[in-house]
């Protein structure tokens, strides 16, 4: 259910039974010639939109600016890992001041993983519960930036997508994983000097309907871990 166009007295009945909220977490970042910059938080607030159908989550706005340094001089609007955990700490703690118990965080850029991890780690035992979840790893399909498969995710979501300007990016298949890794730790400091063109993968060959398929595995698996959580049969680590 989402929250943000609904009444308070709608919202009361909803928390008083119980219900959870979801938060997207994204960023605003380039993401390629033929992605847009709210790429990350365009993926994210589907994922939460279809995790959070029914009476027991309730869907806020999304934080749709992260940690995203790393991503310049290409296009990137900002916070500092300090930033983030502040602003959400505000925005959980809101939530539990209107009774709501369990805050999932579902986050759609890799930058913001130590953020988000610091910030529910360094939580006390008072407070609403908060999960930290990045959507990508409740898909088998490997993690990209711009390339198959966000390209695709996005196809799925939005209209925004402008495939005419795809083009190859930083491809890693087939190389030692040792060279892998010291690509992601130059992808960390400089992802444009790393990749490019600011894409890690190949986005050519991306469908709609392979977005489609990815998403739902990607729902599928995140709805139950959230219900499970719900229902006490999950343990509250986190997954980023």
């Amino acid at each position: 259910m989402d929250l943000h166009s609904r009444t308070d007295p709608a919202l009361r009945g909803r928390i008083s039974a119980g219900a959870a909220a979801i938060i997207p977490v994204g960023s605003t970042e380039q993401h390629g010639p033929h992605l847009p910059v709210s790429t990350d938080s365009d993926i994210a607030s589907a994922v939460a939109a279809s995790v959070g159908r029914g009476p027991r989550f309730l869907v806020a706005p999304a934080v749709s600016t992260g940690v995203s340094f790393e991503h310049a001089p290409f296009f990137q609007i900002s916070i500092r890992e300090s930033t983030l955990g502040t602003l959400l700490g505000d925005i959980c703690d809101s939530l539990h001041a209107n009774g709501i118990r369990d805050i999932f965080l579902i986050n759609g850029h890799y930058g913001n993983r130590g953020a988000l991890s610091g910030f529910v780690s360094g939580r006390g035992e008072e407070g609403p519960r908060v999960h930290a979840l990045s959507y990508w790893r409740f898909t088998r399909s490997r993690f990209d930036h711009g390339g198959f498969v966000e390209t695709s995710l996005m196809l799925a979501v939005s209209d925004l997508v402008r495939m005419s300007r795809a083009r190859k990016g930083l491809v890693t298949d087939g190389m030692e994983q040792a060279s892998v890794e010291r690509l992601k730790r130059a992808a960390a400091e400089s992802f444009p000097a790393a990749t490019g063109n600011g894409v890690w993968g190949d986005p050519r060959s991306a469908t709609a309907e392979a977005g489609r398929r990815i998403l739902a595995e990607i729902v599928r698996n995140l709805r139950r871990e959230c219900l499970g959580r719900l229902d006490g049969t999950r343990p509250n680590e986190i997954l980023i």
